[in-house]
């Protein structure tokens, strides 16, 4: 992408992080405690959770959490963990309960608000009420139909937070598109080189030619280029209309995208862990979650019209079967980088022209890292 001056400037001077950061699993550590368990993390969607007692868990880092939806028809997160012993209450990655949540160790059990409601055998111990052992609460707001928690004992006003984004994408829909499909990968990489390549698109001539074919990578403009939330759009090419396998809209254009965004793709960050890539036809996004210093969970998902996915007249399947095919040219390149780093002659060298978001999110990633 081609860059305001305001961005030109934090290329002066950046160079790529320090081998360290990259294979120091103090860092991961330190990345968990500082980032992880202390920012606002997107974890799925909302209708993933269709009815009472669906849930979902996620794990970041050493912590487990359940994620579900309550008698009161609401999302609830709590940490996976017995308030009786601390055990690991739920193995599953998603699934139904019926009213209750129960410990398989000693039948503790809980309702779906969280609150202990039977504790086997307890009855006779000096002092002890239930009230007191409720499953600890996480923090949990939604936005454009995405889910996100946040770990931290006293976390940060959301909307605060996010207010650069709350109504940037309004034009879109987000909240009222549904999940087509998802893909899991694992990407044998350290996480922030999955951000990093996402960020730029330098690479895209010599890694992506399918992609490089439908937009110019020095095309377009980014319109966040500092703090938490990078990125911007590039322009498609003029006989192009979308990213799919056929270059061709693979379903009408999303109701509300303004005209001037029908030639565009716009690709943001979400710090830490989310990408977000608006089409004028659907929506994609990926999470990050590391799994080790050189490993990492990646999960990508496509979200339409529901009219589209119920339709059997469109091809959404043009923009999965594209968007995989780069997602896994993606990966092995990160995973190249990843065994380039670990050698004893990597030395950080300096930003291109082109990569002044590696150098914006490098410096907000050091700047929390260090808070």
């Amino acid at each position: 992408m081609k860059y305001k001056k305001t961005a030109d400037t934090l290329i002066t001077n950046s160079h790529t992080l320090q081998r360290k950061y990259y294979v120091d699993n103090d860092i991961l550590d330190k990345e968990y405690n500082k980032i992880f368990l202390q920012n606002w993390i997107c974890v799925g969607r909302e209708d993933e959770l269709v009815n009472t007692g669906d849930f979902k868990t996620v794990k970041i880092g050493y912590e487990s959490i359940i994620i579900i939806k309550n008698e009161a028809n609401m999302l609830s997160a709590y940490f996976n963990v017995c308030r009786h012993r601390g055990t690991r209450i739920c193995n599953e990655e998603n699934g139904h309960y019926s009213k209750t949540i129960q410990c398989g160790y000693h039948g503790w059990t809980y309702n779906l608000d969280g609150h202990l409601i039977g504790a086997p055998h307890m009855e006779n111990v000096s002092g002890f009420d239930k009230k007191d052992y409720p499953l600890h609460s996480i923090k949990i707001e939604k936005w454009e139909g995405f889910i996100f928690i946040n770990l931290s004992n006293k976390p940060n006003d959301f909307n605060s937070e996010f207010s650069p984004l709350i109504n940037r994408f309004k034009d879109w829909n987000i909240a009222d598109l549904k999940t087509y499909k998802t893909k899991k990968y694992v990407v044998n990489g350290n996480w922030k080189l999955v951000v990093q390549n996402y960020c730029e698109c330098y690479h895209c001539p010599t890694l992506h030619p399918e992609l490089a074919a439908i937009h110019n990578y020095m095309s377009g403009r980014n319109d966040l280029y500092e703090g938490p939330f990078l990125g911007g759009y590039m322009d498609l090419n003029h006989d192009k209309e979308s990213i799919t396998s056929t270059g061709k809209l693979c379903c009408p254009p999303l109701d509300g995208v303004k005209k001037e965004d029908l030639n565009r793709v716009y690709y943001y960050f979400i710090f830490p862990n989310m990408l977000l890539s608006l089409h004028p036809d659907y929506v994609m996004y990926h999470t990050i979650s590391p799994n080790g210093v050189d490993k990492c969970d990646v999960s990508c998902t496509w979200l339409f019209d529901k009219k589209t996915i119920e339709s059997k007249k469109y091809s959404p399947s043009d923009a999965v079967n594209f968007w995989d095919m780069t997602n896994k040219q993606d990966w092995k390149i990160s995973e190249l980088s990843q065994l380039g780093i670990q050698s004893a002659k990597y030395n950080p060298a300096p930003y291109s022209g082109q990569e002044s978001l590696l150098a914006a999110f490098d410096k907000y990633y050091l700047d929390t890292l260090e808070k």
